[in-house]
């Protein structure tokens, strides 16, 4: 492309963000799954968001002081929590999967 004098922006448009742009997104989805599970955790932890604020961590954190009579106060957070962050990941590599180009032409379509 250099050589037949092409524009840089032309050759970045075209040539280097159609195969940037799977693995950002891949990337971008996974590091979100994992600011929804850093959070919980350290929400859970009481290092977190303020008590006051309802996340699944906060939530999950303030059922453990009745874990023993009410186990579902923390249960049912963390049994949502779990297919959130996993749909989060398969959101990601289905982007992946209809916008790289190398995966269309290798599957045919």
């Amino acid at each position: 492309a250099k050589a037949l004098a092409t524009p840089t922006p032309v050759i970045l448009l075209r040539h280097i963000l159609p195969n940037a742009l799977a693995p950002l997104i891949v990337q971008g989805t996974f590091i979100a799954a994992s600011a929804v599970l850093t959070e919980a955790i350290l929400s859970f932890l009481g290092l977190g968001l303020p008590a006051d604020i309802p996340t699944w961590g906060n939530i999950m954190a303030e059922g453990r002081v009745q874990f023993t009579q009410y186990p579902g106060n923390v249960l049912f957070p963390a049994l949502f929590l779990v297919p959130t962050v996993l749909a989060i990941n398969l959101l990601g590599d289905g982007l992946r999967d209809v916008l790289d180009p190398k995966f269309a032409k290798r599957s045919g379509a």
